[in-house]
């Protein structure tokens, strides 16, 4: 099961399709060059392989890289690849993901966000 530490900021999917022999350094230089991130910033970046069956997730902790890895037996991973080269995800999005739930077919309901323009006590304006 993949926990990485509760400072998790951000999930990162890079949506074309990537190479599953590469490693801690390859996925690190890919991050730094296509995502024009830090891979060492504590954030998780997730790759799938071209046929949808790989995934891999890298990210930093206190003493180095760690890489979570998953292979299917059967079936794929259900991503949307449009959009560009990167697409941020939610912690329950990746979960999903995960467990192979295709997440364009989910009905989501509104939530409270912290931070968001809506003040307290006054109706929303439509």
């Amino acid at each position: 099961m993949l926990v990485p530490g509760s400072a998790v900021l951000r999930v990162w999917l890079y949506t074309p399709p990537a190479d599953m022999r590469k490693s801690f350094d390859g996925l690190s230089a890919l991050v730094r060059q296509k995502l024009a991130e830090d891979p060492a910033s504590g954030q998780l970046f997730v790759f799938i392989n071209r046929r949808r069956t790989q995934l891999k997730v890298l990210y930093f902790e206190q003493g180095g890289y760690c890489l979570w890895s998953k292979r299917l037996e059967a079936g794929r991973f259900h991503v949307d690849g449009q959009g560009g080269d990167r697409r941020m995800l939610s912690w329950t999005e990746l979960k999903l993901i995960i467990e192979g739930i295709d997440l364009s077919s989910l009905r989501r309901f509104k939530r409270f966000k912290k931070g968001g323009n809506r003040s307290l006590g006054r109706p929303e304006k439509v």
